[in-house]
């Protein structure tokens, strides 16, 4: 376990120390509860993202060493600077026609203006995010290729769905317009379309991804120079994934603000827990863990697509943490004891 998680343990010794200093610095004598803040939003970011981690590795097992590597330590970097800290900033000031530079002042110096801000942005935020993991979730069980089923008499008849053309893209506008009479009207029309965008940039990645796949000489991402400049299909598969770890990370962000409105120290806390999924990510991978326990990727994707319809309801109405959390969580823990009693019937064949 030390060699997986070692790296997640610094991070986390790094962040609290960091934390405990900036409470003292900024907030005055504060330090110890800005320190226990970290340490809530870091469990809380594990907890919600750890089917993220079992489709991640799902995703991770066709991907060359060097990237795995790339995935542990790029993309960390992404995680922590690009989605927990400037992407809400970046949003900010699109949705609330605010300069960027001055956003990023406000969210290190007025702390509530910011949270104020961010709270008006939420409904287009979480929809993005919404149908973005609605795609995934759809795609996953309309597949034809998809062989082991967990809930066998749902899961195999929506296989069957894989021969209608697009099915996933109707059925996610039509929960988006579904979603949207139920919010006020001034606000619809930007829901829409960040909605729209979430479906689009998933196809877009979803589509060079399998471009690239097919031009790959093995599944494996051999190294291999294309007319496009990219080396290998790995580097699709490495943007997919941290498309759907930011998708995961949006309610995570907005959620944590009601635990702090210091941007720094929900960063923090976010990014410890972002650390530990990755870690656990890699070793699902190394120890073939989805090998021997067939059914856990059906339970995160089933958690997926209950994630993707509660974003698309919390815009409409405030969803607490605790609930998404749980439902993910429980999903998993359920898909994990039916591969047990699955592999505990096969010993006795």
């Amino acid at each position: 376990m030390l060699k997986y998680f070692l790296g997640s343990y610094i991070v986390t010794a790094a962040g609290l120390l960091l934390a405990y200093l900036w409470g003292e610095h900024v907030h005055v004598n504060s330090g110890l509860s800005c320190v226990f803040i970290a340490l809530v939003l870091g469990i809380l970011e594990v907890s919600l993202s750890f089917d993220n981690a079992v489709v991640n590795a799902a995703r991770l097992e066709k991907m060359s060493p060097k990237w795995q590597h790339r995935f542990l330590t790029w993309g960390i970097i992404i995680a922590v600077f690009g989605m927990r800290f400037l992407f809400p900033i970046l949003v900010v000031s699109i949705f609330a026609n605010v300069g960027l530079i001055e956003v990023a002042n406000m969210a290190l110096t007025d702390a509530d203006k910011y949270a104020h801000y961010l709270h008006i942005s939420h409904p287009p935020i979480i929809t993005f995010g919404g149908t973005f993991l609605m795609m995934l979730f759809f795609s996953y069980f309309f597949n034809k290729k998809k062989d082991v089923h967990w809930i066998k008499f749902i899961e195999e008849k929506l296989v069957s769905f894989g021969d209608f053309k697009g099915i996933q893209v109707v059925l996610t506008l039509i929960a988006l317009y579904t979603m949207q009479n139920f919010l006020p009207e001034d606000i619809r029309l930007e829901v829409v379309i960040a909605g729209l965008w979430g479906v689009i940039i998933y196809l877009l990645i979803d589509g060079f991804t399998h471009m690239l796949e097919a031009r790959s000489e093995n599944t494996h991402c051999t190294v291999k120079v294309t007319n496009t400049g990219l080396k290998s299909s790995c580097f699709a598969g490495f943007l997919y994934l941290e498309l759907i770890d930011a998708s995961f990370s949006l309610d995570g962000v907005l959620g944590a603000f009601a635990l702090s409105k210091d941007i720094l120290i929900i960063t923090i806390g976010l990014s410890i827990g972002a650390m530990f999924v990755r870690s656990l990510t890699i070793m699902l991978v190394e120890k073939k863990t989805l090998n021997q326990y067939i059914y856990l990727e059906q339970g995160a994707h089933w958690a997926i697509g209950a994630l993707s319809f509660i974003m698309l309801f919390s815009a409409i109405r405030e969803v607490p943490e605790v609930i998404t959390g749980l439902l993910g969580l429980g999903f998993i823990v359920v898909a994990f004891i039916s591969s047990l009693i699955h592999n505990k019937n096969q010993s006795k064949l």
